[in-house]
C-alpha cells in the first residue's frame, strides 16, 4: 500500500499534464504532497484490516462507505472529483455508475490482505461497488489489486500481463514510448490502469517505475499510484523512499499506514 501512496505523493505536482513527460524530474519537492488517492487508499484499507474473516458483504460495504466518509470529512481537501465529493457529503447518496479511476487508485491495500486471487477480486469488487459499480470501475479495481497479488507473490512480468489481458481484455503490447505523445489527462479506469500496468512491466525497480509513470503525463497522482502500488509487490519500496512517504503525512494517516505495515509484518500473507 505504500507503493501506491509514494506514487500518488510522487506523482501529485505533475498531474494535469505540468510535467515535461521526461522520467527526469526530482522524485520529491515542496509540491510533493498527498491527494485524495493516499486518503481512500487508507480508509479502504483500515475497512479490510477491521474486518473479521467471517465479515459479510453487506457490512463490508457499510463500513467501507462510513470510512469513506468519515476520512473525506477528516481531509476535505484532498482533490475530490465533483460526483465523489458529492457522495461523501451525502450518506444517503448510493453508488453512481461511475468508471472513474478513483476504484483502481484506492484498491492496493486487498492484494496484501488475502491469500488467493480469487479472494483478492472479490475484495476488490466491493471496495469499486460502494461508488464505481460500472463495469469498467470494478474491472479496474480488479485489475490492479490482481497485478499487486500476483506482483507480490512471486509470479514473472509477463505472466502478470497475460493474466492482464486474458482475465480483464487489456492491450499492453504498446510501449510507454508509444503511448506518451498523444497521452494526456484523462480519469477514467479503461485510460489509466491499462498505462499504469505498462509502465510497471517497463520499469526497471520501484524508482524507475515511479519515473516512467510520470513520464506518461495525463492524471498523474492516480496512474503513478496504481503503477506503484504495483511496483511495491514486485520490488519492494527502498527504505529512503519509505522515509520520505511518513514525512508526508499526516499523524491519523502515518498511523493507519503503521498499523497496516506492521500488521502485515505479524501476518505473513505470501503464498
Amino acid at each position: 500500500m505504500i507503493g501506491a501512496i509514494l506514487g500518488d505523493i510522487i506523482g501529485s505536482p505533475y498531474e494535469f499534464d505540468r510535467g515535461n513527460k521526461s522520467k527526469e524530474f526530482p522524485l520529491f519537492s515542496r509540491k510533493s504532497a498527498y491527494t485524495d488517492d493516499t486518503v481512500m487508499t487508507l480508509a479502504v484499507g483500515l475497512t479490510f484490516l477491521d474486518a473479521q474473516p467471517s465479515a459479510s458483504d453487506d457490512w463490508i460495504l457499510r463500513n467501507l462507505a462510513n470510512r469513506m466518509r468519515q476520512f473525506g470529512k477528516m481531509y476535505p481537501n484532498a482533490g475530490y472529483g465533483g460526483m465523489f465529493r458529492q457522495w461523501l457529503r451525502n450518506p444517503e447518496c448510493k453508488a453512481y455508475n461511475s468508471f472513474g479511476n478513483g476504484s483502481a487508485m484506492r484498491v492496493s491495500s486487498v492484494a496484501w490482505l488475502y491469500n488467493d486471487i480469487d479472494s483478492v477480486r472479490h475484495a476488490a469488487r466491493l471496495s469499486a461497488e460502494v461508488t464505481h459499480n460500472h463495469p469498467e470501475g470494478i474491472k479496474g479495481a480488479e485489475a490492479t489489486a490482481s497485478a499487486v497479488f500476483l506482483a507480490r507473490t512471486g509470479h514473472s512480468k509477463t505472466e502478470i500481463k497475460e493474466y492482464m489481458e486474458y482475465e480483464f481484455g487489456y492491450e499492453l503490447n504498446r510501449t510507454c514510448d508509444e503511448i506518451r505523445p498523444g497521452y494526456f489527462h484523462t480519469e477514467t479506469c479503461m485510460e489509466t490502469v491499462p498505462e499504469a500496468i505498462t509502465a510497471f512491466l517497463e520499469g526497471g525497480s520501484f524508482e524507475d517505475v515511479i519515473r516512467t509513470a510520470v513520464s506518461l503525463g495525463g492524471d498523474c497522482d492516480t496512474l503513478t499510484a496504481i503503477a506503484g502500488g504495483i511496483a511495491e509487490g514486485f520490488y519492494g519500496v527502498p527504505v529512503e523512499l519509505k522515509e520520505e512517504c511518513y514525512k508526508r503525512l499526516p499523524e491519523p494517516l502515518l498511523k493507519v499506514l503503521k498499523a497496516f505495515m506492521e500488521y502485515l509484518e505479524r501476518n505473513a500473507t505470501v503464498n
